[in-house]
């Protein structure tokens, strides 16, 4: 089920996930002599003074180590980030409920629970059963996913180029599968035994049931499957496939417990359709439209430079007026029924999605889009840009260096800016800029495909307030993680942390991230003095612009002491 692997109901930003420990070493002081006459003694230390020194630097190590930051950001946010996970899950659950392989199925289970049951509570028992075994089936997938690519492969997925081209292909195809131009099944064989061994009864019965259900509906739910299983895997969390699989057999399975707890409520339920199939046609238009921030990702990371912010507005320009006619019946597929008139849900739907279109029109002339910013290629790749000529106040001439030239500048010209900003690109130039300027240095850890550093860029940074201290008073450098760019042979290294070599100059700044700042996710935010050492505990992504404001006047206030 390698195809199950495939972009999720929205796109985030992908991370990088990459866990090391750093290793320290005992020294020793050389000893001190004591003269005696003509005689010279040296102390030597005892067993017991070895150990008591040895503890001792210990403990000096444990207090150094204490003091990093752990974790990226607040400490709040992972779990709010496998919510997410969750929740995605279920929209997804509940998005394959609603298909034409599933929804007919759920009169036909609740009846046959009801007449088998015989009472009222063992049917009850027995569509709760079923409902559980659907879980458990897709939980299990998602464990298996995990332990078949592991927590930290599936983090590298969201910034490697041919995974992120490989999913751009299975959207595509998944969405052209649900517009209705070939069908993705599992062999007939595999539901055909499924189904022979849920007629022994029981529990055993029960589950296989549910496995049939699983088996025979997967040409609509395998799309959506991979969606969210791309959507998890891109987290970096250990346990994404599983929590999103766990709300993806949640949504799925409720249905059909509850209704057989109230079967009587199955008569307020529409009547199977033609709008079936028009659930599926729209998210087939929704797959073919994320299926292009993968592209997007690739493009960025590997300078191919083509695919730029107005060429991914005109496309989902062009899906959203195409969404928008197939509503009002415009359109037409060849498995579509006619659609004699308008629903009002249809009505309602087809409203949002033209406003949506119109909404992002004004992009392809540089209008900033900040509700969607997160998902599109930057504003810096737009080529035609009305707004480019009204630039933010410049930064002031005490900020003006020795050094004219930006090493990288040239590749980073595509990356995403926050206008009035001088960024660097390059460590030690910012340690170099911070000495002739005294100024501490703001590290931004970004990346090219990093949805949380966007957001901070369209909202956060931008903001007069922060956007006149960054000016003024801070060095800033972004070092981007994933950036693809060969390094020279001579800046090539052994990381310390992985053994492995560092050949990349997104690789060069994870593993600084990592090595000295303990931390591997992005955005993230620390800030040096010129020496290089760390004024006030680091962060990551803060939406909160007055908090963002506190925590750079911190960094001021700490760099003049």
């Amino acid at each position: 089920m390698k195809y199950l692997i495939a972009r999720g109901l929205k796109p985030l930003v992908l991370l990088v996930a990459l866990l090391a420990f750093t290793a320290s070493g005992v020294a020793f002081a050389q000893t001190d002599t004591v003269s005696t006459g003509d005689v010279q003694f040296t102390s030597i230390p005892t067993k017991a003074d070895s150990i008591k020194a040895f503890k001792k630097k210990q403990d000096s190590i444990a207090k150094a180590q204490a003091a990093q930051p752990k974790v990226v950001a607040k400490k709040d946010e992972k779990p709010k980030t496998l919510w997410q996970i969750f929740i995605a899950g279920f929209i997804g659950g509940f998005a394959a409920f609603l298909m034409p392989c599933v929804y007919p199925i759920l009169p036909l289970t609740v009846s046959f629970f009801t007449k088998k049951g015989g009472s009222r509570t063992k049917a009850i028992v027995q569509s709760a059963l079923y409902g559980l075994s659907i879980i458990v089936i897709y939980v299990a997938l998602g464990f298996i996913i995990t332990l078949l690519f592991g927590p930290s492969a599936l983090n590298a997925l969201a910034t490697n180029g041919i995974f992120n081209f490989c999913f751009f292909v299975l959207l595509v195809i998944f969405g052209i599968s649900f517009l209705g131009a070939f069908e993705i099944t599992l062999p007939s064989s595999l539901a055909n035994k499924m189904d022979e061994k849920s007629d022994k009864g029981g529990l055993i019965g029960i589950f296989f049931m549910a496995a049939t259900l699983v088996v025979v509906s997967f040409s609509c739910t395998g799309p959506i499957i991979g969606s969210v299983l791309v959507e998890a895997a891109t987290k970096g969390e250990r346990l994404a496939p599983a929590i999103v699989m766990l709300g993806f057999s949640l949504a799925l399975a409720l249905p059909f417990t509850i209704f057989a707890m109230f079967p009587s409520a199955l008569k307020s339920l529409p009547k199977s359709g033609g709008w079936l199939n028009s659930v599926k046609v729209i998210l087939g238009f929704i797959e073919i439209a994320f299926s292009l921030k993968f592209l997007s990702n690739v493009d960025l990371a590997y300078h191919w430079n083509w695919f730029d912010r107005e060429i991914f507005l005109s496309l989902w320009i062009a899906i959203g007026l195409m969404m928008g006619l197939y509503l009002i019946g415009k359109i037409k597929f060849s498995h579509d029924s006619d659609v004699p008139y308008l629903s009002v849900p249809r009505t309602f739907i087809a409203m949002i999605v033209f406003a949506f279109v119109v909404y992002m029109i004004p992009g392809l002339w540089g209008a900033p889009l900040k509700s969607i910013s997160a998902f599109l290629p930057p504003l810096s790749t737009q080529d035609f840009d009305l707004s480019s000529g009204i630039s933010a106040a410049p930064a002031s001439a005490a900020n003006t260096s020795t050094i004219k030239t930006k090493k990288y500048e040239e590749i980073f010209k595509r990356m995403p800016k926050v206008k009035g900003i001088d960024d660097w690109y390059d460590y030690d130039q910012a340690i170099e800029v911070s000495k002739q300027l005294h100024k501490p240095i703001l590290i931004d850890f970004t990346g090219w495909n990093c949805v949380n550093c966007r957001k901070m860029e369209a909202n956060v940074l931008p903001s007069p307030e922060v956007l006149k201290r960054l000016q003024n008073d801070f060095v800033v450098v972004q070092l981007v993680i994933d950036d693809k760019t060969e390094l020279d042979p001579a800046e090539q290294f052994v990381s310390k942390l992985t053994g492995k070599k560092v050949t990349t100059l997104g690789g060069k700044w994870l593993d600084l991230e990592i090595s000295k700042y303990n931390s591997n996710a992005q955005p993230f935010y620390v800030i040096i003095n010129e020496k290089g050492e760390t004024l006030v505990p680091p962060q990551g992504a803060n939406f909160n612009i007055d908090e963002y404001i506190k925590y750079l006047d911190s960094g001021i206030a700490a760099y003049k002491k």
